[in-house]
């Protein structure tokens, strides 16, 4: 159910949120301000598996210069990362 992360779940997201760019940092930050209360269960999994894409990678995506591919071109993690690029 949305919001329904407990304090210890939202650590745990921010702290894997951390990126070895400035650039993904602010990104990713933004969009957990704006967004983390209403976050599902699924969310934070589609999220945890795109932390694990490059930073480069990564900031490729965010800024719309590479498309997801493989396994990050899911329906959940394109939708998290076009709200993220919206913001």
């Amino acid at each position: 159910m949305p919001g329904d992360l407990s304090d210890l779940d939202r650590a745990r997201l921010r702290w894997r949120a951390r990126r070895g760019l400035l650039e993904n940092d602010l990104i990713i930050t933004r969009f957990l301000d704006a967004c983390e209360a209403q976050l599902s269960e699924a969310d934070v999994r589609a999220l945890t598996q795109l932390f694990e894409m490059g930073d480069n990678e990564l900031l490729d995506v965010l800024l719309g210069r590479s498309d997801l591919d493989g396994v990050y071109d899911t329906p959940d993690i394109r939708r998290l990362v076009e709200h993220m690029k919206a913001l």
